[in-house]
């Protein structure tokens, strides 16, 4: 009897013991953290199922943590702002459950994650302002990654970039950016990039160029027309009336000259002319240029209908010359603009429809957005007939006939606009088409 009083009186300071232990924990207040993840790789997919093919609801960064709702096999059903979706266990690092002895009141931690809440939202609210578009053009690494041939995280490698490299961003998609890295391009986690500002002086200047019209500096000097037939406007602008129509080595006075146009005065009117279309001394002509002489009547006579189809013949074929020559010297003043894919003004940047378009855009030539569109467009030209001014025919490219076998085009993501070889241009050449 005395000895189950003893193990019953065990049992109960057993349990006073316990009691206690339990009473001093909860005064003790520890923090646990076993709720949460961080994702152990440069790219995560948090996708909509617990399945490898399932839709890809977001991407997690590497360092970035996740809450954990539940653990079923290899998947965990996780929280992400606001999304929730499945990530795989093998991607995770569970944080470490840790046990902190709070030393101040429970009035300051409050105000500490007060604090960081805030500045936590700060951070989102100015990451959610820049938008993907506004990263294109120069950016820096805020941290080293690798170049990656596709917008992939499991992707090829091109190349490793270190932290603070300034990089030309030239394309986003998604949360990648296309970038061009010296001789290298491939893409980026759009996050790892900081834009680089433009120095306030350069943009004022660059406005300031596109508002102020260039004025006229007045010259006085006697040139000649280079080409077959070239059109007297009345403005400098090509889109402007016609004053009179000039042939080939007829003398004009320049009287100014303004942004590539020369005012000229011939036979009493006056009017503007592109400064290409005209040249010091006159141009050598061939015999067949002149009229032949002969002394029978009959070997000059023709019928009236003869002579008018022919004059309306040559006046077809100089106006085409003409206007050839007028789209090839406008489409030179852009050489050196950057590609810039889906690219249609030279502020921005051309691709290589986008380029053909705004060129015929000055002459009252509307063209289809798109290569594919262009190529089916006007008049079929073979090769051997490719006159200036003719649209360039590729694979999926087009360019713009300037003459001597060469054509001028926007080629591709880090070059510029340029004139090269027919041959060189691009591959699939099928032909030329007129649109003039």
């Amino acid at each position: 009897m005395k000895m189950k009083l003893n193990i019953k009186s065990v049992l109960v300071l057993s349990i006073l013991a316990i009691m206690m232990t339990s009473i001093s924990l909860l005064f003790i207040n520890p923090s646990f953290a076993a709720n949460t993840a961080t994702v152990t790789v440069e790219t995560a997919n948090i996708r909509e199922s617990a399945d490898t093919d399932a839709t890809i609801l977001d991407l997690v960064n590497q360092g970035e943590s996740v809450e954990i709702l539940e653990t079923s096999g290899d998947w965990s059903k996780v929280k992400y702002k606001n999304i929730v979706g499945y990530l795989r266990n093998d991607l995770l690092s569970l944080e470490a459950e840790t046990e902190k002895i709070e030393e101040n009141t429970v009035v300051e931690n409050t105000a500490v994650e007060n604090k960081v809440e805030e500045s936590t939202a700060t951070v989102e609210n100015n990451k959610e302002e820049v938008k993907p578009e506004d990263m294109l053009g120069k950016c820096k690494l805020t941290q080293g990654t690798t170049l990656k041939v596709i917008p992939l995280i499991h992707s090829l490698d091109v190349q490793n970039i270190s932290k603070d490299t300034e990089v030309e961003v030239l394309n986003t998609m998604n949360k990648w950016a296309y970038i061009e890295n010296g001789d290298k391009q491939g893409w980026v986690v759009l996050e790892k990039l900081e834009k680089v500002q433009e120095p306030e002086q350069a943009q004022t200047q660059v406005i300031a160029e596109q508002e102020t019209k260039p004025e006229e500096q007045p010259v006085s000097k006697i040139m000649y027309i280079n080409s077959e037939t070239v059109n007297v406007r009345k403005n400098n602008d090509r889109n402007s009336e016609v004053v009179t129509s000039l042939s080939l080595n007829t003398q004009v006075q320049v009287t100014s000259e303004v942004d590539g146009w020369s005012k000229v005065t011939v036979s009493g009117k006056e009017g503007y002319i592109l400064s290409s279309l005209l040249s010091s001394r006159k141009q050598e002509t061939s015999r067949s240029m002149e009229e032949p002489r002969t002394t029978k009547k009959e070997e000059t006579k023709v019928t009236q209908q003869e002579t008018s189809n022919t004059s309306n013949k040559e006046t077809t074929s100089n106006t085409n010359s003409s206007l050839g020559q007028e789209i090839v010297s406008t489409a030179k003043q852009f050489i050196g603009t950057k590609y810039k894919y889906g690219g249609t003004s030279p502020s921005t940047g051309f691709d290589c429809s986008g380029f053909t378009q705004y060129v015929y855009s000055k002459f009252g030539i509307s063209l289809p957005r798109t290569s594919g569109g262009q190529a089916s467009v006007g008049t079929a030209v073979s090769r051997a007939n490719l006159q200036l001014g003719d649209l360039v025919i590729y694979s999926g490219h087009v360019a713009i006939y300037v003459g001597g076998g060469n054509v001028i085009h926007s080629p591709k993501p880090g070059k510029t606009v340029c004139i090269t070889s027919l041959n060189n241009a691009a591959s699939g050449f099928s032909g030329g088409r007129r649109v003039i």
